[in-house]
């Protein structure tokens, strides 16, 4: 059963990013449908896309955008640094400063913090693991945006980035591949991996609520000219398996596995495991 189990969490978890990356590959990267896509947002006319202005796009989806994982990241740090507070308050031996903190509300702040300690770091680790995950593949690839290359008024060469690939020092300028602004929605499924392990029941709308603001994110970046597509497929799927892994070094894949209970479950298995 527990050979089951473990094979059906790899094979999920492993299997549908890597089954996802290899159509994206075959799909996108090795047919044309990435330019074919992009040139139904373009005007030959004035050589430009005109989405790329719209100020719906450039403020709410792509300056506001970074809102969520920025303020997501920065709890995460100041929430790890908390968690290392409270253990080294000996409200026993100083019992006026542990009553001054329960007076100013601190005192509960700070337990919240270190009981979550695993998880506020898991959260600083996974966003950091993400962006340079990301920020190494866009420097190793030098991919142009659409917008940046000869086929939409720019002046630099369209390639693939497998064409243009080097693993041990960058391979030039360009830092398109992949998206990295759809990287920044991606990287909110760190967020599922710590639902996941406290079995919560709205694990799942978290997951599919990150995977929907990464397409957003970067789906009007490629309205605009800045991506193909395909960028933001494999974005999501790099982040993907960059959290997953990071959440195996954290919590361990028996944690992640325990399936998610409806809310009558848990009365029910409380009882079974206080008898």
């Amino acid at each position: 059963m527990l050979t089951a189990s473990r094979n059906r969490f790899y094979w999920a978890n492993f299997g549908i990013p890597l089954a996802c990356a290899a159509v994206v590959f075959l799909m996108f990267d090795m047919t044309k449908i990435d330019i074919a896509f992009s040139n139904l947002f373009f005007d030959p006319v004035t050589k430009s896309f005109p989405l790329e202005h719209v100020r719906l796009f450039e403020k709410i989806t792509h300056k506001w955008a970074r809102i969520i994982p920025n303020w997501t990241g920065e709890i995460a740090i100041i929430g790890a640094i908390l968690s290392l507070i409270w253990p080294l308050i000996n409200t026993q031996k100083h019992p006026r400063l542990g009553s001054f903190l329960e007076r100013c509300k601190a005192a509960p702040v700070l337990r919240f913090a270190s009981a979550h300690r695993r998880d506020f770091w898991f959260v600083v680790v996974a966003f950091a693991i993400c962006t340079g995950v990301i920020h190494f593949l866009k420097s190793h690839t030098s991919v142009y945006c659409p917008i940046e290359t000869t086929l939409y008024g720019g002046k630099m060469a369209h390639i693939e980035w497998y064409d243009n690939f080097q693993l041990f020092k960058e391979a030039g300028d360009g830092r398109c591949w992949p998206g990295g602004h759809a990287s920044g929605g991606f990287t909110m499924l760190a967020l599922y991996f710590v639902a996941r392990r406290y079995q919560w029941r709205f694990s799942k709308a978290i997951m599919y609520g990150s995977l929907l603001l990464g397409f957003v994110y970067g789906t009007t970046r490629v309205l605009q000219g800045w991506h193909y597509m395909s960028h933001t497929f494999w974005s999501g799927i790099f982040v993907w398996l960059a959290c997953l892994l990071t959440a195996l070094a954290f919590y361990g894949r028996a944690r992640l596995d325990v399936p998610i209970l409806k809310k009558h479950e848990k009365p029910a298995l409380a009882a079974q495991t206080a008898s």
